[in-house]
């Protein structure tokens, strides 16, 4: 009776624990990939737990950070408080300046490529150039976000953050995971986020960070590009 009872009371946080999540071969091993939220996620490889801006959405049952990136100052890309609920004493935070000015982290600028264990990370502009609140102004400002690229056991991981479809998005080489936005009015359209995969050809593309976006519109102008399109639930009813 006692190891039944233990067994129905495990089953709540089974659940809780089972999220849907993806596995990328890499010649050092495996690195899993659970959607969050919005732009939250975390990458499991090495025995690491990294998160991309881990600001919205639930991280109940999900691991402690050994490691986690920043793209912006926004409160859908970086909260303290969700920072406070996944960190460790050990754990290592990057992020651009205007991050590192609010919060206790490492800058990393764009441009700028580092390495942290078994994983290099470069920092890749994130702006917008045409899109604002109002005339002169943008709602990004070149050099205040990163994107970021990170490379593993030979295959590289593209996260865009918030961003429209800027040369430096454009001229990356050999992607093998693009995670890219799309929302108006904010990042671009599904429209702009095709053509913009498209230039520079990720073997496989997540769209995030697309609350309020039509997806159809984005796999259908990927349609014949030899580019796997995955959709994912990024917005857990």
């Amino acid at each position: 009776m006692r190891f039944a009872i233990i067994a129905a009371l495990a089953l709540p946080l089974a659940a809780q624990t089972s999220r849907p999540s993806d596995t990328i071969s890499t010649s050092a091993g495996p690195v899993k990939i659970t959607p969050v939220m919005h732009a939250s996620l975390l990458l499991q490889g090495g025995g690491k737990n990294i998160y991309l801006d881990p600001a919205q959405g639930s991280f109940d049952g999900l691991p402690p950070a050994d490691f986690i990136l920043i793209t912006d100052i926004h409160g859908d890309h970086m909260s303290q408080a969700m920072i406070d609920k996944i960190k460790q004493p050990s754990t290592v935070i990057w992020g651009p300046k205007a991050v590192a000015d609010q919060i206790h982290a490492e800058p990393i600028a764009n441009g700028e490529t580092k390495k942290w264990g078994d994983w290099t990370v470069e920092a890749v502009a994130a702006y917008n150039i045409k899109r604002g609140p109002s005339a002169g102004k943008f709602y990004h400002d070149k050099g205040r976000g990163n994107g970021y690229v990170l490379t593993y056991g030979g295959k590289r991981f593209y996260f865009s953050g918030d961003t429209e479809a800027i040369p430096e998005m454009l001229a990356l080489k050999n992607i093998d995971v693009a995670f890219v936005c799309m929302n108006l009015p904010f990042t671009m359209t599904p429209e702009e986020a095709a053509e913009a995969v498209r230039t520079f050809h990720p073997a496989i593309v997540y769209p995030y960070h697309y609350r309020g976006t039509d997806l159809n519109a984005f796999t259908g102008a990927l349609k014949g590009s030899n580019i796997e399109v995955r959709v994912r639930e990024w917005y857990p009813k």
